[in-house]
């Protein structure tokens, strides 16, 4: 990809077309989604107009949600090619991208299906959001228990061309009710005259479509299937989901769920195509209040004056015990920040974290202010005591913050991704200043 890129923009600069589209049609579809991402604003377009009907099928339906939006809308005045773009996608996939767009923009583009697959779509559009039903596809392959081999493979190479898989082959009755699924490997071993009811053994699995997402993502995992049919209350196999939708609702899970504890609701932005504002914005607004924070630093050391002029020796240890407060502040927010993004732990695990945080830093405050205090004993004989009680007492208060902070922020619905790591490190950066000289107020008695 590499050494080709030079290429098409040289042909694009040059308005090769024709050039250019023999160029295309040596690469392979994931090469051509990967050009068209990375190419700038217009010359995308350009490269997509070039793909033939069946090619710009499959690379639209590779392509992020962001980047199929700019070519529909780059499409919008080649009424003929987008129509059959929308119609020949897969039920699923065009399913999946209308319910991210606004209607405004889904509407006409409904309009531009045939009667059939305007039908397919507003039904499957129909099922609750983040149901099974909105990730089904309607193409899929059916016989009934009385059918032979033989007679199955002509209805296989009959239907089978608009099947989303062939790696099964479901069993209805003739109500359509599913009855069983058979593996295509099954079908290839048997003899031409046996029946299908002879392969059957009615032992099956199925999602009903009114499920949950996530319940699927678990079965898809529990059973290792490559697809499984989905069935309504009353047992009628209407569609079924392929792995490869699955894979795509298990990423956009996991991400859903780190949003969730982070308050992300809305997709994380590009940072290569966000608007500059936007990123100044997302920012601002804590490192803001923490410049404001930071004078109550300021102010703290300020009240201690007078035990800095007795012992100034102080000032030397000041920065490297305030940053081991923020530091382990900041790798215990992290390790809570993880947890809670996988599920390992819930809002409502936080007190059983306390006692076992507070074990930890305290060993690892120990185990600091041992350092600390072979470095003291070199340069400050006089204060080993007040460095090595403020480190272990730094360290424990800042862990104790970084665990904390996790926790309350998504429980107030404000990002931590954000807003722990500064505030935790301002907060342990007062309550160390504070340690720091009030342990050395008491041991000098001033």
């Amino acid at each position: 990809m590499v050494e080709i890129k030079p290429n098409f923009r040289e042909l694009i600069k040059n308005k090769e077309w024709k050039t250019l589209k023999n160029s295309l049609n040596l690469l392979d579809v994931v090469q051509i989604a990967d050009l068209i991402e990375e190419t700038s604003e217009g010359d995308d377009i350009l490269l997509f107009r070039l793909l033939s009907r069946e090619l710009s099928t499959e690379v639209f339906q590779l392509l992020s949600f962001n980047d199929q939006e700019h070519i529909i809308e780059g499409l919008a005045q080649n009424r003929r090619k987008l129509s059959n773009l929308i119609n020949d996608l897969d039920p699923d996939d065009r399913t999946a991208f209308f319910e991210e767009l606004p209607n405004e923009i889904s509407q006409p583009l409904i309009l531009l299906l045939t009667p059939e697959e305007r039908e397919v779509a507003v039904r499957l559009l129909g099922y609750p959001e983040d149901s099974i039903g909105r990730l089904m596809t309607p193409e899929y392959v059916a016989v009934k228990p009385n059918d032979t081999i033989e007679n199955t493979f002509e209805h296989i190479r009959k239907y089978g061309k608009d099947s989303e898989t062939l790696n099964v082959v479901y069993v209805v009755d003739n109500d359509w009710r599913l009855v069983d699924d058979i593996k295509i490997k099954n079908i290839l071993l048997a003899s031409p005259q046996q029946r299908i009811s002879e392969l059957m053994d009615n032992q099956f699995i199925a999602l009903n479509a009114m499920d949950d997402q996530e319940i699927a993502v678990k079965v898809f995992r529990d059973y290792d299937r490559v697809a499984l049919p989905v069935i309504n209350d009353e047992g009628v196999l209407i569609g079924i989901i392929t792995v490869d939708d699955i894979m795509d609702v298990e990423e956009e899970e996991s991400t859903e769920d780190f949003h969730k504890f982070g308050s992300f609701h809305s997709a994380v932005s590009n940072p290569l195509k966000e608007r500059i504002f936007n990123l100044y914005k997302n920012r601002i607004f804590w490192l803001l209040a923490l410049v404001f924070m930071n004078v109550f630093s300021g102010a703290a050391i300020s009240s201690f004056e007078h035990v800095i002029q007795s012992a100034v020796s102080l000032v030397f240890f000041l920065p490297l015990l305030i940053d081991s407060g923020g530091n382990a502040g900041a790798q215990s927010a992290t390790l809570m920040i993880r947890s809670l993004a996988v599920g390992d732990v819930k809002l409502t695990d936080w007190y059983k974290l306390i006692a076992k945080e507070l074990a930890v830093s305290l060993l690892l405050g120990v185990t600091m202010a041992v350092g600390v205090a072979l470095v003291a004993s070199f340069r400050s004989p006089e204060i080993i005591i007040v460095v090595s009680l403020t480190m272990v007492l730094i360290v424990v208060t800042g862990s104790l913050i970084g665990l904390l902070m996790p926790f309350i922020f998504t429980k107030i619905n404000i990002d931590p991704a954000t807003a722990s790591a500064p505030l935790i490190t301002s907060i342990a950066d007062i309550c160390g200043v504070m340690i720091y000289f009030s342990i050395a107020t008491w041991y000098f008695g001033i």
